[in-house]
């Protein structure tokens, strides 16, 4: 009877020697949360500026889309914020209390996000709805305030493209929600613009149409990350049990897959524990060789992997 755990850091850990694994992993975890909190402190400072931009037009213009686009932003260094904080947290090694590492803070941070989009929408719908019943308009616009607003739709567009970048290079569950929050800024700010156009035209009441849209959109959004992360926070299975016993069952001297469990965390990491039968005359050496065995052809095949293997008499 055996139980063995070995941690990869990535798809060619896997070739690393078990002793030097976790070190392996961990150099990584520890080069991760920097590059993390970096990349939020330059969106913080963009989305920022941003953020001040839209507020000063918003009370010149009296534009509730502009007005709303600025609590967007807001909302956005808000995030930013909390989720610098939350990435240090989530980058902490395992310890007694969270022998699985810290990462669904970071996780959690993304749920979080959902919160503020909501905020977002539920002001947004109050004052559309306010507007469309007091018959409130915006004020005549000027042409600096919407090459203004024009030039932070792109600055959103800009953040949305690199932050999704960063997210998917450094498997960050935060950045990733971020990003679909600052995406919901660019309909907001569109809409925003938009308004301001109209507004010039004569036809000031669609404002609130465009406000209420937008809500909607940030609605979705928030639905979109809710489906990403509660799946991490339930523990929900990291891979189809069918293709664990099928991998395991693959590998000689492997009588039968007993049992086998997974989860997934929000830097890929998959826990898997396996229980698997061999020949009761399999000797103690035989059945570690046979246990680093399925480690490692989890590891190749499903990517940065932490297993447990338990052994068994068949």
């Amino acid at each position: 009877m055996k139980s063995y755990r070995a941690r990869s850091a990535h798809d060619t850990a896997a070739a690393l020697p078990a002793s030097c694994r976790r070190g392996h992993s961990s150099a990584v975890s520890t080069h991760r949360e920097p590059a993390v909190r970096n990349t939020l402190i330059l969106i913080l400072v963009l989305n920022a500026l941003v953020a001040a931009v839209k507020i000063v037009v918003g009370i010149r213009t009296n534009a509730l889309s502009v007005l709303g686009a600025s609590l967007e932003s807001a909302l956005d260094v808000l995030n930013n914020i909390v989720g610098i904080a939350l990435v240090r947290v989530a980058s902490q090694e395992p310890d007694e209390d969270h022998p699985y590492g810290h990462q669904k803070f970071e996780t959690l941070g993304a749920l979080a996000i959902v919160g503020f989009l909501s905020i977002s929408c539920f002001e947004l719908l109050r004052e559309g709805v306010r507007h469309l019943i007091v018959n409130e308009h915006p004020v005549f616009p000027s042409l600096t305030e919407l090459s203004l607003i024009a030039a932070t739709m792109f600055v959103n567009v800009a953040v949305v493209w690199f932050e999704r970048r960063r997210a998917r290079q450094l498997n960050s569950d935060f950045l990733l929600a971020d990003a679909a929050h600052t995406r919901s800024d660019i309909y907001v700010t569109a809409a925003a613009f938009a308004s301001l156009v109209l507004a010039r035209g004569g036809y000031g009441a669609v404002d609130a149409l465009l406000a209420i849209g937008v809500a909607l959109l940030i609605a979705w959004n928030g639905y979109q990350i809710v489906k990403h992360t509660v799946p991490v926070l339930v523990d929900e299975r990291g891979v189809d049990a069918s293709v664990l016993r099928r991998l395991v069952g693959a590998i000689p001297n492997v009588v039968d897959v007993r049992t086998v469990r997974s989860r997934a965390i929000a830097s890929d990491v998959l826990f898997a524990e396996v229980t698997i039968g061999v020949h009761g005359e399999t000797t103690v050496e035989q059945a570690h060789h046979i246990a680093d065995t399925v480690e490692e052809k989890i590891s190749k095949e499903l990517g940065v992997a932490e297993v447990l293997v338990h052994v068994e008499p068949a």
